[in-house]
Order: C-alpha cells, then sequence, then structure tokens
C-alpha cells in the first residue's frame, strides 16, 4: 500500500469523503472507494491512472460534488488499496466492476472517466455486463490501447528499437524515487506535464506519483508495455469523450486521435493545447467540463427515460 502523500491545502488538496467503503474484486483483492456528494445525485466514477490515487482527482472532487455523487477508488496497490495477487487488464476490469458493484445501486447508471491507466481500465472493463449495466457514458482521458512505449517521446530520439528499448527501461525501472526534490520535479515535469505547467500543479503530481510503492510502479510497468485492447475498443458501445494533450510524452496526442477514430459512439475529442500527460491536474476546468456534459448529456437523459 502507498504512503499517502499528497498535498494538504489549495485546491489539489483532496477533500474529505462523505463516506468510505471497500469494494472486493474478483481475485478478493480490497479496494478503498471514496464517496463525494449526496446520495441520489448524479454518480460520477473516477478512475486513477499509473503510479496516482484518488488524490489525483482533487480538482474535479471538489467541482463535482456539489451536484454530483462522485465516487472515486484506488487502483490495487496504489493509495490506500493493498497490493493485489495479480497484476492485468483482466485484474483492472474485476476491479472497475467490482467498485461499480459496491457503490452504486442496482440498475443506477454513472458516468465512468478513466485517466490513463484508468482509461485503459475502461476499455478493458468494456464488454462486461457489469459495466454496460451502470455506463451510461465514459471519458478517456490522456490515454491509449496499446503501442504505448513504442510511441512514448520521454526519450527524445528517433523512433524505433533503441528508443523503445531505453523507454522501456526507464519506465519499468525498479529504482525508488525517493523523495520529492527541485530535480524530482523538474523531471517529473518533462516527462509528464506541459512545459507552461505551473509550480502548484507540477508539485500536486510529484507528491502523488512519488507515494506509489516501487513494486506497484514495476508491476504496472509491465502490463503496460505489453498491453494490447485494440479490440476492446470497438466493444466499448457507450457514448465515449476523448481528451489529449499536445504536449504529451507518455501518450502522445495520436493515441486520443486513434481512440476517437476507432470508439463505435464517440461523444467528442479534445485536444488540450500545450498540456502533458496530467489532463486533469494541467486542465481541470476542462476536463471537469466534459464530464459535466457527459451527464448533462446522457445520464440525466437515462434518469428522465426511467421515470413513468
Amino acid at each position: 500500500m502507498s504512503r499517502l502523500m499528497h498535498v494538504t491545502s489549495g485546491p489539489y488538496a483532496p477533500p474529505a469523503a462523505r463516506r468510505e467503503l471497500v469494494a472486493v474484486s474478483a481475485d478478493g483483492s480490497r479496494l478503498h472507494v471514496e464517496v463525494h456528494g449526496e446520495e441520489g445525485a448524479p454518480a460520477v466514477v473516477l478512475a486513477h491512472g499509473w503510479t496516482c490515487s484518488t488524490a489525483f482527482w482533487a480538482a474535479q472532487v471538489r467541482a463535482l460534488a456539489a451536484d454530483h455523487r462522485v465516487i472515486a477508488y484506488d487502483q490495487r496497490g496504489h493509495g490506500r488499496s493493498p497490493a493485489g495477487r495479480t497484476h492485468s487488464t483482466t485484474a483492472l476490469a474485476d476491479d472497475l466492476v467490482a467498485v461499480l458493484g459496491a457503490a452504486l445501486a442496482p440498475g443506477e447508471r454513472a458516468v465512468v472517466a478513466g485517466h490513463s491507466m484508468g482509461g485503459m481500465t475502461i476499455m478493458a472493463a468494456a464488454a462486461r455486463p457489469e459495466f454496460t449495466a451502470h455506463a451510461a457514458a465514459a471519458l478517456l482521458c490522456s490515454t491509449g490501447s496499446s503501442r504505448l512505449v513504442e510511441q512514448a517521446t520521454v526519450i527524445p530520439g528517433r523512433a524505433g528499437r533503441v528508443r523503445t528499448r531505453i523507454t522501456g527501461a526507464v519506465l519499468g525501472s525498479r529504482a525508488p524515487l525517493g523523495p520529492v526534490t527541485p530535480v524530482a520535479r523538474k523531471v517529473l515535469k518533462y516527462a509528464t506535464m506541459g512545459p507552461g505547467s505551473a509550480p502548484n500543479r507540477v508539485e500536486a503530481c510529484a507528491r502523488i506519483v512519488h507515494a506509489c510503492p516501487t513494486g506497484t510502479r514495476h508491476a504496472w510497468s509491465q502490463v503496460l508495455a505489453g498491453l494490447d485492447l485494440d479490440a476492446d475498443v470497438a466493444r466499448l458501445t457507450v457514448p465515449t469523450a476523448v481528451i489529449g494533450g499536445t504536449a504529451d510524452r507518455l501518450t502522445p496526442i495520436g493515441h486520443a486521435r486513434a481512440l476517437a477514430g476507432a470508439l463505435p459512439d464517440c461523444a467528442g475529442l479534445t485536444e488540450l493545447t500545450g498540456m502533458g500527460h496530467m489532463t486533469p491536474i494541467e486542465a481541470p476546468e476542462a476536463v471537469t467540463g466534459v464530464v459535466r456534459e457527459l451527464t448533462a448529456r446522457h445520464l440525466h437523459t437515462t434518469e428522465k427515460e426511467k421515470t413513468p
């Protein structure tokens, strides 16, 4: 389980949950789940990415909880969720449907948003009946379905075997990240954020990422290195919006464009100029705005259709 290290003041300090619960996945893994907002409000479920935690969504939780019920959970091995027995896209899908079942009432639907590995989680779960029963719409934010290491530009230079091999070694390193220092902030900003990212946003991201245990970071890096969810994108039939940053080095904007072109029901592609991989923190208003648009268009309509 990761250390709970995040900023404690400002817009990126995670607010206290109204209640907490534990979702139990198919293999017995226990997942920490937080619920914000009032019961009966339109539901939004947030799945964070690799090396992050529920704290990553602090800005969205603060903005949405005023008129939504926001459900955020820690992926296995991240935040307050203990490490699971296995690391795979199947486990990611198992975990998401477990959270949906634990946090939503039978038949209740939600907008499900995922950042990076959280988006991959949604793709992996797309064909699950539990997902289709609960998801009214989805958001894939700063993510991709395959060829992640090959297309990443964290390591400068021409694309090819050498860059791919070096990128894989860097992202999959077992070396501990250590404390958050000025040098660590510069490295993280270069690798994961746009060049114009404000210091408070870099600090928020650095604290979250550096809190992730080395073993968890390495184990999931191996899953991401071999990721192939292209076929699952075609199974994601709910209306799905896509967001990408044009300065993203981890999942370059080509991934977002490819997803938008492959989705059966794309609800729009938002390209955030100059933003990197950490878009929910780099451009919180834009990401929150897309979630609100999805709930207004799809979740509220779904609920009205249920009313006799």
